[in-house]
């Protein structure tokens, strides 16, 4: 029995199931999954016959791209692929079915084998698997692929109605449920579901799954695996990492993780994370990099399995794999990159104690977590005001109701839909399918609040988040309390528990603990319910009614919290505060006064949440005294003439001084920010009363148009800005686009008057078409990704062009056939997977073979500028654009359609492409360089016997300067830096400080900046509103070759270990034949291992800090010139520390020149001994060379100067460098290397050559590509 077996070997009789072999080898070892199936299918050039085989020759529709339909017609195929990645070392290989669910299968026509489908793939790869485990005797295992589908649950696909989805949550449960059993009766071990870019159909899957699993399937561990879009950290639907987590816990999965989208290096953060808040296992298999110019992924397999390795060695991965772009030979050395790495060891609790909540983020509710507030208005129970506005079908007003809750402070919204007239559970469904377009609001988590459970499963369906269930109760009895327990823990959300039984609703404290006790054990005991998502409401009750029996309410509440807090771990306890004063209503005041003093005695108790009007809560110590105390013995009962007193209190008080609190301070400014304020923050209340206003203002918009071209599209320019920034998401955009179409189609009349009036005065009888022109969008064949399609299509429609939108997989000829028809001004093709570049060029090249001149767009993830110049314009004699994103097609196609810029805009576009091309076919000739073995030979040569011996520093480590004197440092600051902040360049002779100040031009604003500098300096020194603080350091150094190796004072360097290597770069760019110049590295300054002379490196990092605190009090003053002045002298300051210090370290520290007597004109010349260069710049370009820096000296821990994942130093006003004392040391640049050296230097740090071409990339001599 081979080792990989015996690992699984148990006593007879006892079988174990998947998990458990599965949780044995994760506990000894990582394991290895497959790679990109679809990538290896496109290695197969199938034609569409391949893929319709046989069986389906005469199918209606085109196949081709419909990789899944091969484990029927080609399984041959799919089987090889299979096996490749088996013997490349793959412990699981994923099945053939992605896109395998009758919902994805619709687009082909074959919705009716999704069954079959599944069962094949299963079954070809379960025959795979086990030719493989028995040829190599280790076990190897199937994982059922269940991919996200082509609908979204959390997104609408129309942005006029973002309440609208084209697929229902029970759709989904259906079509995951059909796919589950083809997959399980194939016999697969494992259900992967994968590529999650929208959490809520997940949620779909995994009830799919345990709808199984309740019916007659035995139970497989389940693997989930989402995809984070951008650097954002966040899915499509707009979840982060960490919400995404939590709101799949309830699936138990086996494993979690992240696959697709980003390459490994991307990754890493956002898998650290997910480690960080799982007690699953962690399985992460990146994309091969992210796509290049031409769509292709170019990470090679070393460079991947380097990155994983690094992963692996830092424990953060149990599973690693390959998704796009990955092959057998990745698999192959990742495989052997992990295999004697230990695997990450699962956390055995996480955020222990506390109840973890979701909705676009994470909120946990620990310990010492303050009250959290629930809001309470989205309630038509509760809320006039929200009642009106939802039964008058205003639902899009009634989510501001809901905004302005969160920006109160609800934590927690609360959702109730119960009225008679009112069909809830459809009301229900559309007010959360709409604050699911509303990121602002749908951050925070839903608590779905109804009497009737239909209605809550109505909600529970809509929500991608862990929602709270509001209520459920044992008034039924125990049966009915159960099911909808178990329904509720199926959906993964926390509940609301009322203290309601057989009986009745529990007043007294005994009974409400008994209630509430009973039903904690059933949850538990019975149905395995976490405690911390038990929620107790003892029932708020209503006091001050005049009955004598009601005047305890308020204490059995407090108290029964206490004994549940203590009796009862985990759970928590709420209530709905407005019950208690609604004997008081109408009194505004006094019942907000009530809340503020019951919740101060109540959170006291235990108390952790409340349905509350988030923000109308009064400070306990704010209240009035009067009042204060009236309320205090209303709810402790003290005085039985409590309610009579505050009922003369609220007459003598009027309304109560009831505040009014301002929430719309946007409104006050002018037009031109209110409108572009609205479409940012997707409001429509306003859009089109200001819409007009700006319309009315015929002195600054003579024409409607003009303000869309004005703060419309200015507005519009900030959206796409963001969401390109990853600082907006898919939601955010297609809100601000909703706004924009509003303002836009409230504009459309006037114009068309205007056209009118334009036709007549003109005499012409032909009608002017309303629109900028007509523009044809289509995903081209094979592919069926359109969101980003989509988003352009409603930015262009919303700036007044009909769009003809084509949908996806549209071949050539539908594509311009819809463009003739159409009389298209415009076609733009959209493309996701590297093979769509490939149909654009075909379109691009029939478009040209019929001689169509319409201009052509390009777009989509897998396109860029440069392919787009390179591979689709020379195939067409018409206009080709590549755009960037949404924001940016408004802009081109504008441009395209004026007749007065269109010609010159193409000629520009064509010049520009012609030099892309130019420059990337010249960047592939060969450059002339020495061979790094020449350039060595070829390097700087000291005869170091005869020179004077290194001078050793007054110490060796390190000496930290703690707030160092600034005015020190005053003499020392270079002014000419910082008039080049301002801009101010005197021209010869008055270049330099002070000379400047003679300058005609700009002397006398030089001189008034310069005062006003001198001034603030003076402040800041005086009042001590910076600190400046540093380091230096110094060691025993050594060369050898291109690096020098750092030791300690009392190593023998020939016979020690280095403690920290500076890794050296060295001219390679070949110089005139004449020149007797030799090619530097900063290690021909230090004395080499084998001349036996003992030499010293030094090293430095000094920084200003409190400069970006400063900059910013002045900025939120409204004193942009005194934030950037600060900013500019804080720079200033630290490059001074970093030269007087250098000063001191030639004088005093190091003392190799303490004899040395230089002037400040003197420094700025260089005219002293030894260097000072910076990782980062022409010496040494490698900004890796500062984590040596950091982890040697310590700097970050001794300064508080930290290093960012771009290796800037922060605070921003900083500088760090080394020293060099040899008196013939010189600053110089490296210039370009080429790839021989880079390929040695990548040996000699241990790092990936990619990884080193992207720090180095702009000193790289060749190209990546």
């Amino acid at each position: 029995m081979s080792p990989a077996l015996q690992d699984l070997s148990q006593p007879a009789g006892l079988k174990k199931t998947p998990r458990d072999e599965i949780d044995a080898i994760l506990q000894k070892r990582i394991m290895v999954l497959d790679g990109g199936m679809g990538t290896m299918i496109q290695r197969q050039k199938l034609n569409e016959e391949h893929f319709r085989g046989q069986e389906f020759k005469d199918h209606a529709r085109p196949l081709k791209g419909n990789n899944d339909i091969l484990s029927i017609t080609q399984p041959d195929v799919i089987y090889q692929i299979h096996k490749e990645y088996l013997l490349a070392g793959a412990d699981i290989i994923e099945t053939n079915t992605f896109s395998s669910t009758s919902i994805a299968q619709a687009d082909y026509g074959l919705e009716h084998l999704a069954y079959r489908m599944n069962k094949c793939s299963a079954g070809v790869a379960r025959k795979a698997a086990e030719e493989i485990t028995l040829q190599t005797g280790i076990k190897r295992f199937v994982a059922g692929a269940l991919g996200p589908t082509n609908k979204t649950l959390s997104v609408s696909p129309s942005v006029e109605r973002p309440d609208y989805r084209n697929i229902k949550f029970d759709e989904l449960v259906e079509a995951y449920q059909e796919q589950a059993k083809g997959l399980l009766d194939g016999g697969v071990d494992i259900l992967l579901i994968e590529t999650i870019f929208d959490t809520a159909n997940a949620k779909a899957a995994v009830f799919a799954l345990q709808n199984l699993f309740e019916e007659k399937y035995a139970p497989r561990p389940i693997f989930i695996s989402g995809t984070i879009v951008d650097k954002s950290g966040r899915t499509l639907s707009g979840q982060t990492g960490e919400a995404f987590v939590i709101s799949l816990s309830h699936a138990e999965p086996l494993c979690i993780g992240l696959n697709c989208a980003l390459g490994a290096a991307e990754m890493r953060p956002f898998i650290e994370m997910i480690g960080k808040c799982t007690t699953a296992y962690v399985l992460c298999y990146p994309n091969a990099g992210l796509p290049n110019t031409f769509g292709d992924y170019d990470e090679t397999p070393s460079t991947m399995a380097k990155h994983l390795k690094d992963f692996a060695m830092d424990g953060l991965v149990n599973i690693v794999g390959g998704c796009c772009g990955s092959t057998p030979d990745h698999i192959r050395e990742i495989a052997e990159a992990v295999k004697n790495c230990k695997p990450r060891v699962p956390l055995a609790t996480v955020f222990e104690g506390h109840m973890l909540l979701s909705g676009l983020e994470p909120f946990r509710i620990g310990q010492y977590t303050n009250f959290v507030n629930i809001g309470e208005r989205c309630n038509v129970a509760g809320s006039r005001k929200f009642a009106k506005l939802i039964m008058a079908g205003n639902y899009e007003e009634a989510l501001g109701v809901a905004r302005v809750q969160v920006e109160m402070g609800a934590q927690v919204l609360d959702i109730n839909m119960d009225d008679g007239m009112l069909d809830g559970p459809s009301a229900m469904t559309r007010f959360c399918n709409l604050i699911a377009s509303e990121p602002d609001i749908a951050k925070v988590p839903l608590c779905i609040d109804s009497s009737n459970f239909a209605v809550i499963e109505a909600g529970l369906k809509c929500c991608q988040g862990k929602c709270i269930v509001n209520s459920i109760s044992l008034k039924e009895g125990e049966d009915d309390f159960l099911e909808k327990a178990r329904k509720i823990k199926k959906f993964g959300a926390a509940m609301v528990v009322m203290a309601f039984d057989e009986e009745g609703q529990a007043t007294e404290t005994d009974t409400k603990i008994r209630v509430c006790t009973r039903a904690y054990h059933l949850l538990v005991k019975k149905l395995g319910f976490n405690p911390n998502d038990i929620i107790f409401d003892p029932n708020i009750l209503t006091i001050g009614t005049g009955m004598e029996e009601h005047n305890l309410y308020a204490i059995n509440f407090i108290h029964a919290t206490k004994v549940i807090k203590e009796t009862l771990p985990g759970a928590r306890i709420s209530g709905g505060l407005s019950n208690l004063s609604f004997s008081f209503r109408g009194m505004e005041a006094i019942r907000e006064a009530m809340h503020g003093v019951f919740l101060y005695h109540a959170i006291k108790s235990g108390m952790d949440m409340g349905i509350v009007n988030a923000g109308n809560l009064p400070v306990y110590d704010d209240i009035h005294k009067e009042l204060l105390q009236l309320c205090e013995d209303l709810i402790w009962n003290k005085d039985p003439e409590a309610t009579e007193k505050l009922l003369r209190y609220a007459q003598t008080q009027g309304t109560g001084g009831k505040k009014v609190i301002q929430t719309d301070e946007w409104r006050n400014g002018p037009v031109e920010e209110r409108l572009e304020y609205a479409l940012v923050k997707g409001i429509e209340k306003h859009i089109i009363e200001d819409t007009e206003e700006a319309r009315l203002n015929q002195e600054r918009y003579p024409r409607p148009l003009n303000i869309i071209e004005g703060p419309l599209m200015n507005g519009m320019k900030i959206v796409g800005d963001l969401f390109g920034a990853g600082k907006m998401f898919l939601p955010q955009v297609i809100k601000s686009a909703r706004v924009m179409k509003k303002a836009v189609g409230h504009l459309i009349p006037f114009m068309e008057k205007e056209r009118e009036e334009t036709r007549v005065l003109n005499g012409t009888t032909e009608e002017e078409d309303p629109y900028q022109g007509t523009i044809v969008l289509a995903t081209v064949k094979g592919d069926v990704h359109d969101i980003g399609k989509n988003i352009v299509g409603v930015v262009l429609g919303c700036n007044n062009f009909r769009v003809i939108d084509l949908g996806v997989m549209t071949p050539c000829d539908k594509i311009l056939k819809a463009a003739l028809d159409h009389k298209a001004d415009i076609i733009g093709l959209s493309g996701l997977i590297t093979p769509s570049l490939d149909e654009m060029i075909f379109v691009a090249k029939e478009m040209e073979r019929l001689a169509i001149k319409i201009p052509l767009l390009i777009g989509g993830a897998t396109t860029s500028r440069t392919h787009t110049a390179v591979k689709i314009a020379p195939r067409y004699s018409a206009p080709v654009i590549h755009v960037l994103d949404a924001s940016k097609s408004v802009v081109v196609c504008s441009q395209l359609l004026d007749e007065n810029l269109k010609d010159e805009y193409f000629e520009e576009i064509m010049e520009e492409y012609e030099d892309i091309r130019q420059d990337h076919y010249e960047s592939l000739k060969e450059r002339r360089y020495l061979p790094l073995s020449q350039a060595r030979k070829s390097g700087f040569q000291m005869d170091w016997l005869s020179e004077p011996h290194p001078v050793k520093p007054t110490f060796i480590g390190t000496q930290v300067f703690e707030d160092y004197d600034l005015q020190k440092l005053v003499d020392y600051i270079d002014w000419k830096p910082f008039f080049d902040v301002w801009q101010l360049r005197g021209k010869y002779p008055n270049r330099g400080f002070p000379k400047i100040f003679n300058d005609k031009t700009v002397g006398e604003e030089a001189k008034k900046v310069y005062d006003d500098a001198q001034n603030m300096l003076n402040t800041l020194i005086n009042q001590k509103k910076l600190q400046a603080r540093g380091v230096v350091g110094f060691w025993p150094a050594q060369s050898i070759q291109d690096d020098i190796h750092l030791y300690t004072e009392s190593a023998v360097p020939q016979a020690a270990e280095p403690i920290a290597t500076f890794y050296g770069l060295r001219q390679q760019a070949e110089k005139d034949s004449a020149s007797t110049e030799p090619y530097y590295c900063l290690s021909d300054f230090i004395a080499p291992l084998h001349s036996g002379i003992r030499d010293y490196l030094g090293l430095f990092a000094v920084a200003c800090f409190g400069v970006e605190e400063l900059s910013k009090a002045y900025e939120d003053d409204g004193d942009d010139y005194s934030s950037i002045m600060v900013k500019a002298l804080g720079d200033r300051l630290a490059e001074a520390f970093a030269e007087e210090l250098h000063e001191r370290v030639r004088r005093e520290l190091w003392a190799y020149c303490g004899s040395e007597q230089l002037d400040v004109a003197d420094l700025r010349r260089l005219r002293y001994e030894g260097i000072r260069p910076a990782p980062g710049y022409p010496s040494q370009p490698d900004h890796t060379e500062k984590l040596t820096m950091w982890r040697l000296a310590d700097i970050e821990q001794s300064t508080g100067i930290r290093l960012t994942e771009s290796l800037a130093m922060a605070p921003a006003s900083a500088v760090s460098g080394l020293y060099f004392s040899n008196l013939k040391s010189k600053y110089f640049a490296v210039g370009k290397i080429s790839r021989d050296q880079v390929e040695d230097y990548a040996l000699r740090k241990n790092m990936a050559v990619a990884e080193v071409e992207k720090w180095l990339g702009p000193i790289l001599g060749y190209d990546t590509d």
